[in-house]
């Protein structure tokens, strides 16, 4: 026990090997705390130890869930006992601030989501393993269709197992605008198909059938948790990019709440889309932006990839803009941020989405928009004069 500012600090160092961590173990730990008035407990987030720990003794003590980046000691002078001194004293100072650590509820919703996208992932890698098969045939039916379970591919694929070899009547199986691609895909269903071929085919069918059929459960209990928050989706669905399965994850992962979070910069920052600083004798390196909420990194990834194909709205615009500049790839993480502001923003302001235009730059900075297009004539051979609308 120390003393730090006037308050007695005491610093505990917990073997997980000696307490092997079970329930009797950690319920003896907090009546040891409960006994001797602890304050605050900090514990380091390292993996998932943290859990057992954490879930035991938060409803009795006032828990501080720290970062270990936050913590790094002094090179050679790392011991699990002086990192437990360490942890109680900048608990004590307030030298560190305490994760956000959601409800129950909201865990139990990250695992379902989390689990999902694993799902989903699983039963694409049977697709693309049934694609692989395929090619052994010497066919390329997937250079054809956009989705090989899709539709058309499925009807094409369930006929192949069942014994039809003729390209021509498989290539009739083509149903909606597939039915355009019937020449391409009687050149594409030209190949080599055997009997062991139609059985790895029929196996990633049921493969992806009976994970699809596990994604349907996932979904129906995730709606389910979900019922009171039908607002909350159709505000974030309300954002390009962001449909409701997207808007569910983004609930689980921040629990829908922005109180959590002070700033929409804030929620960047915890997210981890915002640039990281390294500067240093007034020189700055590059900053990369850190690892932090992968799941809801990877889906503003894709998202920001979907709302910069609409070409005339204001985070195409802005993709465009900043792409000239600075390329593909720092122009998609600063939408990925664009994106998290307006989620923030929707959440905490309980308004939907409202798109500025792709003429927001123009109209915010007309003498500049007008100098460009200027540029641009006069590098063609032309000269360009501008009269307000109306005069003649």
């Amino acid at each position: 026990m120390a003393s730090w500012q006037g308050r007695q600090v005491t610093s505990v160092f917990l073997c997980p090997m000696a307490m092997r961590r079970t329930h009797a173990g950690l319920q003896r730990l907090r009546a040891w705390l409960l006994e001797r008035r602890v304050e605050v407990v900090v514990l380091e987030a390292t993996s998932d130890d943290w859990r057992a720990v954490y879930y035991v003794l938060q409803p009795d003590l006032n828990l501080m869930l720290v970062n270990p980046s936050h913590l790094k000691g002094i090179r050679g002078r790392k011991t699990d006992p002086s990192d437990a001194a360490f942890l109680a004293r900048a608990g004590a100072s307030g030298m560190v601030m305490a994760s956000f650590v959601p409800a129950r509820k909201i865990r139990e919703l990250r695992d379902l989501t989390r689990r999902r996208t694993e799902l989903v992932r699983a039963a694409s890698w049977e697709a693309q393993r049934l694609e692989k098969e395929l090619e052994d045939t010497g066919m390329k039916l997937a250079a054809v269709l956009t989705n090989l379970v899709g539709v058309t591919g499925r009807k094409i694929l369930e006929a192949l197992v069942t014994g039809e070899r003729d390209p021509h009547l498989l290539a009739d199986f083509a149903t909606g605008r597939a039915r355009a691609k019937i020449p391409a895909l009687i050149e594409a269903l030209d190949g080599e198909f055997t009997d062991h071929h139609a059985s790895m085919v029929r196996h990633y069918l049921d493969e992806i059938d009976r994970w699809k059929a596990v994604i349907a459960g996932f979904d129906e209990r995730i709606a389910a948790m979900l019922t009171g928050q039908m607002q909350d989706l159709d505000l974030l669905a309300s954002i390009p990019g962001i449909g409701r399965l997207a808007a569910e994850i983004i609930i689980a992962e921040t629990g829908g709440d922005m109180a959590q979070f002070p700033s929409a910069h804030h929620l960047a920052s915890w997210i981890g889309v915002c640039p990281g600083q390294n500067e240093s004798a007034g020189v700055n390196k590059s900053g990369h932006i850190r690892t932090d909420n992968r799941n809801l990194k990877r889906l503003l990834g894709i998202a920001a990839m979907v709302a910069i194909k609409k070409k005339d709205s204001y985070l195409g615009a802005f993709y465009r803009r900043l792409a000239a500049r600075r390329g593909g790839r720092h122009a998609q993480v600063a939408v990925m941020h664009k994106l998290t502001i307006a989620i923030w923003h929707v959440l905490h302001d309980r308004v939907p989405y409202r798109d500025l235009g792709a003429d927001h730059f123009a109209k915010r900075d007309p003498e500049r928009a007008m100098r460009r297009m200027i540029k641009q004539a006069n590098s063609l051979g032309l000269t360009i004069r501008f009269e307000p609308i109306g005069v003649t």
